[in-house]
């Protein structure tokens, strides 16, 4: 499968790969942002959620 017909959270995570290669963050330091945006986003699916069964 080319990249362009992949589904956008594959495309998304090839770019991010791309970004932190190649300026060498080093993997513990992704891997521990990685958790804090996943914190995040899971705080803002929850709170859109919320917002959708308040209509």
């Amino acid at each position: 499968m080319s990249l362009e017909n992949a589904p956008d959270d594959v495309k998304l995570a090839v770019d991010l790969i791309v970004l932190l290669e190649e300026n060498q963050i080093p993997a513990r330091t992704v891997l521990r942002a990685l958790d804090i945006v996943k914190r995040d986003y899971e705080k803002k699916l929850t709170h859109d959620d919320e917002a959708k069964s308040d209509k």
